[in-house]
């Protein structure tokens, strides 16, 4: 690329510009419709003259500051062009890392709400089961409360019939007795060890 900038560099010759009325710019002999002649330097003394050693050739000026300042301008757009797929590459690179800790985080969450509806589940089985079997005690004892409760009644109702007969027949007893008083005129003695009776 730079050898390219060199080419056109030399390849384009600036306009010739007068510094005063008839010499040209390049201190050269003036040719017509062509371009000017080598520039010769200037000897220094005690060097060797012209038979002896060609002189160095000496750097020309850039034939073209448009063209120098365009070469750089390319320059700055080409960089400038790297630098900006420098940049999306970096975005792209990022946003596919953040992609993947996305998706890594996404399965994470998966996971643990897997791991989490799960153990919900396990739990809430047992305490069904759990639910269930106090159920079944519940009952169970309701039920053996209703039968003590029943045999407890059971128990009052036949007391209450024995007194009841007892009763009944204590009943015939005094009132037999008090039929024999009658029939015979008599009157009942009183027992003196009635308490032990």
């Amino acid at each position: 690329m730079e050898n390219q900038v060199a080419k056109e560099a030399h390849a384009v010759a600036p306009p010739p510009t007068t510094v005063e009325a008839g010499k040209p710019a390049g201190g050269g002999v003036v040719v017509q419709n062509g371009p000017p002649g080598p520039a010769r330097a200037a000897h220094a003394p005690g060097s060797a003259t012209d038979g002896d050693v060609p002189p160095a050739p000496v750097p020309a000026p850039p034939a073209n500051k448009a063209a120098a300042s365009s070469a750089t301008d390319r320059d700055a757009v080409l960089s400038k062009v790297e630098m900006e797929r420098k940049l999306s590459m970096v975005k792209a690179w990022e946003e596919h890392e953040k992609s993947k800790v996305d998706n890594r985080a996404e399965q994470k969450m998966s996971s643990i709400l897997s791991w989490e509806n799960t153990k919900k589940a396990s739990i809430e089985a047992k305490l069904r089961t759990r639910e269930e079997k106090l159920e079944k005690k519940k009952a169970e004892y309701a039920e053996k409360m209703r039968n003590r409760i029943a045999t407890i009644h059971k128990e009052a109702e036949e007391k209450r019939a024995s007194v009841e007969a007892k009763r009944q027949e204590e009943m015939l007893k005094y009132q037999e007795t008090a039929a024999k008083h009658r029939s015979k005129g008599t009157t009942p003695k009183k027992k003196i060890l009635e308490c032990f009776s």
